[in-house]
C-alpha cells in the first residue's frame, strides 16, 4: 500500500515547516476581508501561523501578517486565532 503524503506548510513567524493540522490559516479573501480559515480551503491569499500563543502575539507585535497578506489586520482576527488554539 502506498504511504499517504503529509502536506507541510511554513509558519510565517517561526519559518518552521509543520503539518497543516499544527497550523492556523489566515486568509485575505478576494473581497479584501481577513478571516481565520478553519477548513483550510477558503479562497484567497493565505498565511500560516503555528498553534502557539507566543507565535500569535509575536505576529501581532511585528505586524508580519500585515506584510504577508498586504492588508491591515484587525485585532479581532488575532482574538479569533487565540480562541482557536487547542
Amino acid at each position: 500500500m502506498k504511504v499517504k503524503k503529509i502536506p507541510l506548510r511554513m509558519c510565517v513567524v517561526t519559518r518552521e515547516k509543520l503539518e497543516k493540522r499544527e497550523l492556523l490559516r489566515v486568509v485575505r479573501t478576494p473581497d479584501n476581508e481577513v478571516v481565520v480559515d478553519l477548513s483550510g480551503k477558503q479562497n484567497g491569499k493565505g498565511a500560516y501561523l503555528k498553534k502557539d500563543l507566543e507565535v500569535i502575539n509575536k505576529a501581532q507585535k511585528s505586524k508580519i501578517l500585515d506584510r504577508v497578506l498586504e492588508i491591515e489586520i484587525p485585532d479581532s482576527v488575532y482574538e479569533d486565532l487565540v480562541k482557536n488554539l487547542d
